[in-house]
C-alpha cells in the first residue's frame, strides 16, 4: 500500500515508517526539520529512512499549504497519517504561536489535501493531554474532553473537531488516535525517560515534578506502531461499529481512539526501574507540579481491543532496557 506519513522524521513517524517499509509498502514522508530539539536526532532517522528504496523524503513546512496539497496529490496515496505537530506540553508556554501554525493551520492544511485527493483513510495524532484533569479514570474515549488545561491540548482537541467536521461534510474516512505517554529508542530528548537517563549518566541531578506524585500510562514505541497499523486497517464505517463503547460518528466516517495500555505507573515507580536496570541511584531534586501538567493519564483500552484484538503490552523494564541500550550505542546523534 502507499502510505503518506507526516512527520518521518520525528520519533514516532521515523518508526512507523520504518515498520511499513520493512513490510514492503511505499511511503512518502514530510517533515519540517523543525529545531525544537537536536537536528542531529533528526537527521540520522532520516538517514536510515532513505536507505528504503520505496521510501521518499519531502522536506517542507505544514504551513505551507501547496506543498502539503502537491506532495500528496503527487503521490496519491491509500493512506494518509498526520503526525507531524509541535509537540511538548511545556513548551506551548513559552511559544503557543508554534501550535497555533502546525497544529491547527498545518492540520487544515492535511484536511484539505485529504479532501481533494480522496484518500481512503485519514489517521491523525491526538494526544491524552485532551482529557485534562479528568477525575474519572481510566479515561474512555467517551469521556467529555471539554477543559483542556495547554493550548498544546486545546489545538489537538481542535484538530479533532475539525476532522470530524471534514469527515461528515467531505465523506473522508477519519479515525483519530489519542496517544499515552510513547517512549523508546529514538525518543524524543524532552521526554521524561530521555531526560533521566541523560542526566544519571553525566551524575547530574534530575528534575522531579509534582513531588513525584504523578503517574503516567506509558505506551512502548513497538506497541504504538502495531496499533496505528492495525487500526489503518478499520476504516471507520457503520458495519465494524462497536456497540455501547464505540465513537464513531453518526454524522460521518469518524472514530476516536485510546492508544494505550490501561495501566498507569507511578513517576517514582518509573524512575526506580531505570535505576534499577542502569544500577545506579538517582540524584533527585523534588519540584512542585508545573503549570500545565496532569496528575495522571489513564487510558481505557477497551475500544482499541475491540477493533484490533490487542492493546499495549510490553513492560516497562524490557521498554527501558530497550531505550538503554539504544541510547549507549547512539550517544555521539544525540547533541
Amino acid at each position: 500500500m502507499r502510505y503518506f506519513i507526516t512527520g518521518t522524521a520525528g520519533f514516532i513517524g521515523f518508526h512507523l515508517a520504518r515498520r511499513l517499509l520493512e513490510e514492503g509498502h511505499e511511503v512518502v514522508g514530510f517533515d519540517g526539520m523543525t529545531p525544537y530539539y537536536s537536528l542531529r536526532l533528526k537527521e540520522a532517522r532520516n538517514a536510515a529512512l532513505v536507505q528504503f528504496p520505496s521510501f521518499h523524503a519531502v522536506m517542507g513546512m505544514l504551513e505551507d499549504g501547496t506543498l502539503v496539497k502537491d506532495s500528496i496529490a503527487a503521490f496519491r496515496p491509500d493512506v494518509i497519517i498526520h503526525l507531524a505537530a509541535q509537540a511538548g506540553v511545556r513548551y506551548s508556554l513559552e511559544n503557543p504561536k508554534a501550535y497555533l501554525d502546525s497544529n491547527l493551520v498545518g492540520s487544515w492544511n492535511v484536511l484539505e489535501a485529504a479532501r481533494e485527493v480522496g484518500v481512503g483513510h485519514l489517521m491523525l495524532a491526538s494526544t491524552s493531554s485532551v482529557y485534562g484533569a479528568s477525575p474519572g479514570i481510566p479515561f474512555h474515549e467517551t469521556d467529555k474532553a471539554d477543559e483542556p488545561l495547554t493550548f498544546y491540548a486545546a489545538t489537538k482537541k481542535a484538530m479533532e473537531l475539525m476532522a470530524h467536521s471534514y469527515a461528515h461534510l467531505h465523506k473522508i474516512p477519519t479515525t483519530a488516535f489519542r496517544f499515552f505517554t510513547v517512549y523508546g529508542p529514538w525518543g524524543r530528548p524532552d521526554m521524561a525517560l530521555f531526560k533521566f537517563v541523560k542526566a544519571m549518566t553525566e551524575d547530574q541531578e534530575i528534575e522531579i515534578y509534582g513531588e513525584g506524585k504523578m503517574s503516567r500510562d506509558f505506551t512502548y514505541i513497538d506497541d504504538l506502531v502495531d496499533s496505528i497499523i492495525d487500526l489503518s486497517a478499520v476504516v471507520p464505517a457503520e458495519d465494524n461499529r462497536v456497540p455501547e463503547i464505540d465513537t464513531l460518528s453518526l454524522q460521518g466516517p469518524f472514530r476516536l481512539v485510546n492508544i494505550g495500555g490501561g495501566q498507569p505507573i507511578g513517576l517514582l515507580d518509573f524512575i526506580e526501574t531505570i535505576e534499577t536496570i542502569m544500577a545506579k541511584p538517582a540524584r533527585r531534586k523534588m519540584l512542585p507540579m508545573q503549570k500545565g501538567d496532569v496528575p495522571r493519564t489513564f487510558a481505557s483500552p477497551d475500544l482499541l481491543l475491540a477493533l484490533t484484538g490487542r492493546k499495549p503490552e510490553t513492560t516497562l523494564s524490557v521498554g527501558v532496557g530497550e531505550f538503554l541500550e539504544w541510547y549507549r550505542q547512539h550517544e555521539h546523534e544525540i547533541g
